[in-house]
């Protein structure tokens, strides 16, 4: 048979239960609030401790749950000492009948906000990063183990190749044809150059007077020397 071990913390917590139950009756009670309804009031105190508890358990936003604990256990450690002789329950004062009066729709409103309160969706896990697939290793080339003979002819050698060419030397442009017409006004430009500097016209200057290109100019002055 299984022995019943006596939980020394479990008994506590019923001694504490039982008196807390009992000094929250007798301030209702003595607040005016007699026969049944007496008794829900220290029911309705610790239902909203269990409440608040479960939910800061729970929830990861608990600011609200630990609003109502501390509401709750204050009106529990309020009816402690209240009726610990601080207090004639004979002559309740009215602030406090007010309050014993107005802690059915308090309890109410905590306990409703307690429950249907939205809840944090917990974070999703993050995706495990995609693994590209193992590469397998490239097959090691087989060695030729083939056996030469001495009477296998010798492997044909590809022939060496070609020195290059000598470039072909490039063409010698052909010289330009000059126009007579052009020509007997060149030779007239070039007699009266001569005759100003006393020096034949080059090529430069013959380009510029005439407006030709240089091979044009070259090939004219080439033909009045």
């Amino acid at each position: 048979m299984s022995r019943i071990r006596i939980d020394a913390v479990l008994i506590q917590a019923v001694i504490a239960g039982a008196l807390s139950f009992a000094h929250l009756h007798d301030l209702a009670e003595a607040a005016g609030q007699d026969g049944w309804k007496a008794w829900a009031y220290p029911v309705s105190v610790d239902l909203l401790l269990v409440a608040a508890w479960r939910r800061m358990r729970t929830s990861a936003d608990n600011r609200a749950a630990w609003a109502w604990f501390v509401i709750a256990l204050a009106a529990s450690l309020g009816a402690n000492v209240a009726t610990a002789g601080l207090l004639d329950l004979g002559d309740v004062p009215a602030w406090l009948r007010i309050l014993v009066a107005g802690w059915p729709a308090l309890a109410f409103l905590g306990g409703t906000l307690l429950v249907h309160s939205p809840q944090a969706a917990p974070a999703e896990p993050e995706p495990a990063p995609a693994t590209a697939p193992p590469i397998a290793p490239a097959p090691e080339p087989v060695p030729d183990v083939t056996v030469k003979r001495a009477s296998d002819p010798a492997p044909e050698l590809p022939p060496a190749p070609a020195a290059d060419p000598t470039p072909a030397p490039s063409p010698t442009p052909a010289p330009a044809t000059v126009p007579p017409a052009l020509l007997d006004h060149a030779r007239k430009l070039a007699d009266t150059h001569h005759a100003t500097t006393g020096n034949r016209i080059d090529s430069a200057t013959l380009r510029s007077r005439l407006g030709v290109p240089a091979p044009l100019a070259d090939a004219i002055t080439a033909q009045l020397a």
